[in-house]
């Protein structure tokens, strides 16, 4: 992406896909492709230069819009501080309930922990359905069901007691984040604080 920068201001934004009058001089869309930097410059066309360093995952924050500057002889677009996404639920409060938006204490709309512990109960859930099969076997035929998998299904309830009570405990977004942040160990491995599910090919 480029822009156009006339007596020091941003006056036009250009994709490079087609020509551009400057003045009363035509310039045709090649300009941007075959042209090198210092001549596109020449005649104002700067390429536009992203600054992400503001920028953060989107899971977690909503990023600002980009803004365009000109200065020091580059256009820079950059993004503003990032929000953290709320990490608790919001729930309707006494004046909601008066304006008719809703019920006092109903919940308002979601925070990150609500959809996470949900994501969590699922994966554990379709991790049990793997060997569900077993369950219905042994209360169908009475077959016993081995030990291993007994161990299993008991290993996926249990560590997904320990990440829910993570989520629930973490004090913010940053913590949250934390939570989901793999870092590689000197092993190799590649780990996060949260850890993982047990699965039956693990």
């Amino acid at each position: 992406m480029f822009a156009l920068v006339e007596s020091g201001k941003i006056t036009k934004y250009l994709n490079g896909n087609k020509g551009i009058t400057i003045g009363d001089k035509q310039y045709p869309k090649a300009i941007f492709g075959l042209w090198s930097k210092d001549e596109r410059e020449a005649i104002g066309i700067y390429e536009i230069e992203i600054d992400s360093s503001n920028k953060k995952d989107e899971k977690w924050y909503i990023n600002t819009d980009i803004t365009y500057s000109f200065g020091s002889g580059k256009v820079t677009g950059s993004y503003g501080t990032a929000t953290a996404k709320a990490h608790a639920d919001s729930l309707f409060t006494a004046q909601d309930e008066e304006d008719g938006l809703g019920t006092e204490g109903d919940v308002k709309s979601e925070g990150l922990k609500t959809e996470l512990i949900r994501n969590l109960k699922s994966q554990a859930a379709i991790e049990l359905q793997k060997t569900d099969w077993y369950v219905i076997r042994k209360a169908d035929a009475g077959t016993a069901i081995p030990s291993s998998i007994t161990t299993h299904r008991a290993a996926v309830r249990t560590k997904a007691a320990e990440m829910e009570t993570a989520i629930t405990n973490a004090a913010d977004t940053p913590a949250l984040e934390t939570l989901y942040t793999y870092t590689k160990q000197e092993d190799g491995s590649v780990t996060r604080p949260l850890g993982e599910l047990p699965t039956l090919e693990s």
